[in-house]
Order: structure tokens, then sequence, then C-alpha cells
């Protein structure tokens, strides 16, 4: 009788639970919040990425010839601080200046892992770096620079096998550096062919340039490369600059194809100079007067890059203060927001965190600077997140940015935004989703796997709930995501009531709908 009317109580509880439609419905992935739901204090959706750079030992390793173990033990503490800080992206410069973290047999090995050019460092950085990111479920984008050959300018201090020195006539003394001629058409192949080899290799999440294009200009001196132009280009492009422009159009718009070919799940990205062009110039131009234009003067012409949908997503650079004269904060994130309009490429934001506590303009010297930046961003919907410049410069915590963050900009978890260019339908919902008392306190959370799912994120809602369209739309409610089966959620006293939910995510950041199940279960109230 004790057992018939255990039953019958859950079936009361049951009915209105279920009432809102079939378990697990929610609305379409990628879509707004539902108009009926109340709108979160912070996004769901939001990129937050931290830029790791090797060359020089700016960040990882901190300097060259460090034991293995010396190097991965300082990575895995810079993912496990961006993991706490609730980052949930990471960019790795793995190849700095033609040459590689990872073996190759086009580029030699990094002299910035052992101090020399062409040394083997004794194991596979770049397998063991996306293992460790994919531990802590931070995605990992490959930060490639396509024309940079050396960052010292004599070709005989590089290893004989070398690409400067195989092919001389692919490079050009440039300032202090070395660099790749873009005009030369061996030199587009040869970055093609580096890329693909990597993608082929290893599962990067992402592709990744940075602002260097052709070299930033050195007043007074022209970059030399009036023989390629006639050779390549003075027969269809009157006009030296807009041949220029069509050199880095090519490769950018053929790694594009190359990577939606082989592995469209892939993002491929560019951060560039944050200013295309401004209005002295061009009438659709950014209302500022910054000395260099992406356009003119690295001819890296970022708006047809956009409206052709050859890249999946842009982070200008933009490094500047609010109210800065020449380039002003406020005045480009709405103009980058009109670029990527309509166009289904994500618009991510690069902030400049080494500057921050610097005094020059003053405005880096207030605390509230780099916030005022994030709180600006929110009014302008196609801002899709933030990329900060570098990892150690926000760790450093300069004016407390690091704790603004991980207690109130990045309070909650985030899911990475959905990669609109690549059309796509989320994946099925995770199956035999339990939850049982873990010994230690709290609950341990486990489930069978989904088709087409590369991770997964688990909700805690406080009581009994129904599932409907707003049950996964706070991300107050999230408690994290996972490449695994199971989650502990150490924190949840035994004594209250809780509906978890876990999700499926597919490499695109599609999510299913919930699986739902509530604790404690019916029968032991």
């Amino acid at each position: 009788m004790l057992r018939l009317l255990r039953m019958l109580v859950c079936l009361l509880l049951v009915a209105p639970l279920l009432a809102s439609g079939p378990v697990g419905a929610t609305a379409p992935a990628g879509a707004a919040t539902p108009a009926a739901c109340p709108e979160p204090a912070q996004p769901k959706r939001q990129l937050r990425g931290l830029w790791i750079a090797s060359v020089s030992n700016i960040n990882w390793p901190s300097r060259a010839g460090l034991s293995v173990a010396q190097q991965q033990d300082e990575y895995r503490r810079l993912l496990d601080r961006a993991k706490a800080m609730r980052f949930n992206a990471v960019f790795m410069q793995i190849r700095p200046a033609s040459d590689a973290f990872y073996p190759s047999a086009r580029e030699p090995w990094s002299q910035f892992l052992t101090g020399v050019q062409g040394q083997d460092p004794g194991y596979d950085p770049l397998a063991f770096l996306i293992a460790e990111a994919r531990a802590r479920n931070l995605e990992f984008h490959g930060w490639f620079n396509p024309y940079r050959a050396s960052i010292q300018p004599d070709p005989a201090r590089l290893v004989p096998s070398h690409p400067a020195r195989v092919h001389p006539d692919w490079v050009i003394r440039y300032g202090t550096q070395l660099v790749y001629n873009p005009g030369v058409p061996a030199v587009r192949t040869h970055v093609r062919e580096v890329l693909a080899d990597v993608l082929g290799r290893y599962d990067l999440d992402g592709v990744h340039f940075d602002d260097y294009f052709y070299p930033y200009p050195i007043a007074g001196q022209e970059f030399p490369d009036e023989a390629t132009y006639r050779q390549h280009g003075a027969a269809q492009f009157p006009v030296k600059a807009d041949w220029r422009r069509d050199n880095v159009n090519k490769l950018i718009r053929e790694i594009g194809d190359m990577i939606g070919a082989s592995k469209p799940h892939v993002a491929f990205g560019v951060s560039p100079f944050g200013v295309w062009r401004d209005k002295r110039t061009d009438p659709t131009g950014s209302e500022t007067t910054a000395g260099v234009h992406n356009y003119d003067d690295l001819y890296a012409d970022t708006r047809t890059w956009i409206r052709n949908a050859w890249i999946d997503y842009v982070a200008p650079q933009v490094y500047w203060s609010i109210g800065f004269p020449p380039a002003a904060y406020d005045k480009l994130i709405p103009w980058w927001a009109k670029e990527v309009e309509g166009t289904g490429v994500s618009l991510y934001i690069g902030q400049g965190a080494y500057k921050i506590g610097t005094t020059n303009p003053a405005a880096w010297a207030d605390p509230e600077e780099m916030p005022k930046h994030l709180a600006l961003n929110k009014n302008h919907p196609a801002v899709g997140g933030d990329i900060y410049y570098n990892i150690n410069s926000v760790f450093a915590n300069p004016l407390g940015i690091a704790d603004r963050l991980q207690n109130d900009h990045q309070r909650y978890p985030a899911l990475i935004p959905i990669r609109r260019t690549i059309p796509g339908t989320p994946p099925g919902a995770p199956i035999a989703f339990r939850a049982t008392v873990n010994p230690g306190g709290g609950y341990q959370l486990t489930w069978q796997p989904s088709t087409a799912a590369a991770a997964y994120a688990v909700y805690r809602l406080p009581g009994h709930q129904s599932v409907n369209d707003c049950s996964t739309v706070d991300p107050a409610t999230l408690l994290g995501t996972t490449r695994g089966l199971s989650l502990l959620d150490a924190s949840a006293p035994l004594d209250r009531r809780f509906t978890y939910l876990v999700t499926a995510l597919d490499r695109t950041h599609r999510e299913s709908a919930p699986r739902p199940v509530w604790v404690p279960a019916f029968w032991e109230f």
C-alpha cells in the first residue's frame, strides 16, 4: 500500500513538470533568448579568449631551454588559472616565425622551445598543448604568423633547412626582420601547405592569424617588392596597392576554402589592426585619425574577407581607450559591429590588457577603463566576446582586472557562440542521465554520449522544475562544461531539491535539447 501511495505521489508531481511539452524541448540552437524568458544578467554565450604568445618567449615557454617537465608544468598552470577564471578559449602561437611547435618536414623546430633552432625538444609540444586544453574543455586555436620568416635580419643565422635559406628569392629584409614576400605565389603555396599539414595531423578548434600581413610601414623605407610586382602583378593591376591587397586576399580565401573543405568545424579567424580605414580616406570608414590602416598600409582588406565570409570570425585589436582622439574605443566598436551585420561572421574584440595600469594615455591608469570597455560591448549584440593580449598581462592582475573578470564580468561560465558561417543542426540529447550521491558530498552526474557531441553542458536549477524554453537561458544555472561523460557537483546540499539538465554541444557549439533528472528522486521525499 505504501509503495502504491508513493507511485501516485510521483505521478502527481511529474505530470506538471512535463506539462510544458516533451522532455528536453528548447528553443532552436542559437536563437535569441525567448521573449517570455527573463533576460539574464550576463550572456550565456560569450567567447572569452586569451592570447598565449611564444615569440621571444613572451608567455610560454617563459624562456627557451626549460626542461620538458618545466615547460609542461608552466602550461598547465596557465590553463588551470584560465579555467578558474572561466575563460573558454586559448589562442596559442604555434608558428611564430616560419618555425614549428610540432614536428614538421617543412619548417624547423622553433628556437623558442630549446634555444636552438631546429633542435628537437624531446616531445610533441602541440599534441600536449591540445590535450591539456581538451582536459579543461578550453577551445584551442592554433595561432600562425603567415609571413614572418625571422625576428632577426640575417639569413645566415637560420638553420640550413629553413625555407628562408632554401628559397632566398622568397625573402625580403625589412627593418630588423626577414619576411616572406606576399607577392611570390610560392610563398602562398608554402603557407597553405604548412597549415594543411597541421590540420591533417592535429585536432585544432581554430586557425588564427594575427595582424601581420604586409609589414607595418617603416618611415623612409619602401617595401622592396617592385621586381616582384612587375613579374607577377603589373599587367593585371596598374596600381601596386591593389596587387598587394589581392595577394593577401588570395591567401585568406584559399586558407578559408581549404579549411571549409577538409574540416569545416575548425574556425578560421583573423585579428587585424583595429582600423580598416578612416573617414579621411573613405566615407564608410571609422571616425578615427590613426596613422596606420589595414587597407592602405598592411594591405589587409578585412571588409572583403568579412563580406565574402572567407573567415569565420574577426577579432580587431582595439587596443585604445574610450575617448582616445586618434582611435577611440567607443567609436570603433559600433563601426566593427556594423561591418559584420548580416554576414554570419562572428565579432570578437581584441583587448589590450598589457596597457592596463600604464599612463599613456592617462585613461589606462583608471581601474574602470577595461570594465567600461566590456560594459560598452553589451550595447552592441554583434560583439560575441573578447580576446585579451596577453595571458600574463591578465594574470598579473593590474588594477585588479583579473579579480574584476572572475568576480563580475565572468562570474558564471559561458558557452562559445555558435559558428553561423557553417550550417548545421543541434546534436541529439545525451541519454541515461543519472545523479547519484557522492560519498564526499553533493552529486555525481553521469550520462551516455550523444550523436555528434563534442562536449556537454550541465545546469542546476533550484527545486523540481518543468523543462521549457527558459530552462537553460540563464548562465547562473550553468555549472560548467566538459568533454567527458560525468561532472561532480560537490557543492549541492543533499537536503534540498534540484533539477539537473545536461545538453550536448557539437564542434560548432550548437546545443541539444536538455535531458533532466530531479534530486532527490521523487520516491525519496
